[in-house]
């Protein structure tokens, strides 16, 4: 590690407009600190189980946490804002569509990104583990991203 301790890990998930969909919502959840919750604005009709199952739960957070609906410029830009003082941000999620999705959001036009520090990623199947059946609030990003991190450092 360029600062000569370990990462930090932050626990990421995130929810969609179905496979392949809109990016509506993402938390980063870290081992120790201030937690990001973003939720976007989108366009489009919704797939029916996530009208259903996702979009009622948006806001079912701490009130300090809840997101105005931002634009994907805006939560590009949020993000980047996020990982400002963390030199090597270490990014763990148990879904690859999640790391997707996320590093999908970094690009805001063609060819341009937000500035972010260098991320690394840890995909980590966990074959038997449900973040949602073990969430909170199921398919709530921060709730989903909560679970994550319990189950994960329940492990070590």
């Amino acid at each position: 590690m360029l600062g000569g301790g370990p990462a930090l890990r932050y626990f990421l998930d995130t929810e969609y407009n179905g496979w392949g969909g809109a990016l509506l919502s993402l938390a980063l959840v870290p081992e120790d600190g201030e937690e990001l919750y973003l939720t976007l604005d989108w366009t489009g009709d919704l797939e029916p189980w996530v009208e259903r199952n996702v979009v009622p739960y948006l806001d079912t957070v701490p009130d300090a946490l809840v997101s105005p609906r931002l634009s994907r410029a805006d939560a590009a830009r949020t993000v980047a804002h996020y990982f400002a003082g963390d030199a090597e941000p270490l990014i763990v999620a148990d879904w690859p569509e999640d790391i997707a999705q996320f590093n999908a959001l970094l690009v805001t036009a063609a060819g341009v990104m937000v500035e972010v520090p260098p991320l690394r990623f840890e995909f980590m199947p966990l074959s038997g583990f449900s973040t949602a059946a073990n969430s909170k609030v199921p398919h709530n990003a921060l709730h989903d991203a909560r679970a994550l991190r319990d189950h994960i450092l329940g492990l070590e």
